[in-house]
């Protein structure tokens, strides 16, 4: 069942993703060669617990930190640590929700450490693209599949591809609501979008092949082929004035 929210659900979705937002801004002024995962997560740690927010993800299924942080071919779910130091030329994938007030907020995205090659620029440029042309189809009378097909249309314009396990998804007073919101589909097809909808909207693209595999700490996700992938995320709510982006400024 796919859970409209009113208007005072929604500012406090607001909170929750203004939160979101200020630390991984903070967070992607941190990024840079020499700098571990494991600094990243304790710099968000405190920021959520000043805030008296909650963070999402720890304890999540068992998960064990509040940052996912994963690196170059990593995809999603990469966890944390004090031992993997980033390096020149890496890209790291932040993501990180939480919650406040009883409501989520989840963003993610994805950085350079230093310098990256201009095939990596246009990786994580496309993969971005791709977010802003789904949250403009984001809008009242449209259907899910519109959101959906604009990214796979324009990754795969580009020679890219969208991973397929893993996919966006419905957000309000769990994490995880309905509806499924995959990277790719059918335009005109799937549920009409209606006011108080809101959507995680996060395009995860692999430079390579779209096939994944789960490493054996059973959460990080890599590419199957040894492929960069980048991954950027929004929390996006459909209003009468259009796509209301809650995790931006």
């Amino acid at each position: 069942m796919i859970i409209c929210k009113s208007p005072a659900e929604l500012q406090k979705m607001r909170r929750s993703g203004l939160l979101v937002y200020g630390i991984l801004e903070e967070l992607k002024h941190m990024i840079r060669p020499g700098i571990s995962t494991a600094e990243l997560e304790r710099l968000a740690e405190k920021r959520i617990r000043e805030a008296g927010a909650r963070a999402a993800f720890k304890g999540y299924y068992g998960y064990p930190c509040v940052l996912c942080t994963s690196i170059n071919d990593e995809i999603v779910h990469g966890i944390p640590s004090s031992e993997r130091l980033l390096r020149q030329g890496d890209i790291v994938k932040i993501d990180v929700g939480v919650e406040l007030e009883g409501y989520y907020g989840d963003a993610a995205t994805t950085v350079a450490a230093g310098g990256i090659t201009p095939p990596l620029e246009r990786l994580l440029r496309v993969t971005q693209e791709s977010l802003a042309l789904a949250i403009e189809q984001a809008r009242l009378g449209n259907r899910l599949g519109d959101v959906c097909s604009a990214i796979q249309r324009h990754v795969e314009a580009h020679g890219y591809s969208v991973v397929r396990e893993f996919v966006g998804h419905g957000i309000g007073q769990k994490m995880h609501e309905d509806p499924q919101v995959p990277n790719y589909g059918t335009p005109g097809q799937g549920p009409r979008l209606r006011e108080g909808m809101v959507l995680a909207i996060e395009p995860m693209v692999n430079a390579g092949s779209a096939d994944a595999k789960v490493l054996e700490d059973k959460w990080t996700a890599v590419t199957a082929d040894g492929g960069y992938s980048a991954h950027f995320e929004h929390t996006v709510a459909i209003t009468r004035n259009g796509p209301w982006v809650l995790t931006r400024p």
